[in-house]
């Protein structure tokens, strides 16, 4: 299988995980499962198998930006860096999904995050960590 065609599948799995993880109101306990543990486990199967196979091909390292970028010019390993955000990220948004229901959060005020989590990852994972924050911070909030 290419890079590419691995790729588009990788895309394709947590693509799916997100739309599940949209749905976690209507199927709470399957949203937990599929996109909070399976979709981001398979996706990491898939990584250790890229790092596996091309680990010992690339040049560079992680002491430099400059020996990141020499590392990440391999398509494999680009691939396995792109799989890396994917499983994490999903993995991220659902834990986000799972802490907001025991938080009674609003599922609508949750949505933003994901959304962020989804696209930026660190940006949605700072959304969500303030979002608790505030909730925390009002004293109604919490009783509600």
């Amino acid at each position: 299988m290419s890079p590419d065609e691995l790729f588009q599948i990788a895309n394709l799995l947590a693509l799916s995980g997100w739309l599940v993880l949209i749905a976690s109101p209507l199927i709470g306990t399957w949203a937990d499962r599929i996109a909070g543990y399976v979709l981001p486990l398979v996706l990491s199967v898939v990584y250790a198998g890229l790092i596996l196979a091309f680990w010992s091909r690339g040049e560079g390292g992680f002491s430099t930006l400059t020996d990141v970028m020499r590392l990440l010019a391999k398509p494999e390993l680009a691939l396995a860096g792109w799989v890396h955000y994917l499983a994490f990220d999903l993995f991220v948004g659902g834990w986000e999904v799972r802490t907001a229901r025991a938080e009674a959060i609003p599922f609508v005020l949750l949505v933003p995050c994901l959304l962020l989590t989804f696209f930026f990852g660190p940006a949605g994972l700072l959304a969500f960590a303030a979002l608790r924050a505030a909730r925390r911070a009002t004293p109604h909030a919490t009783s509600a």
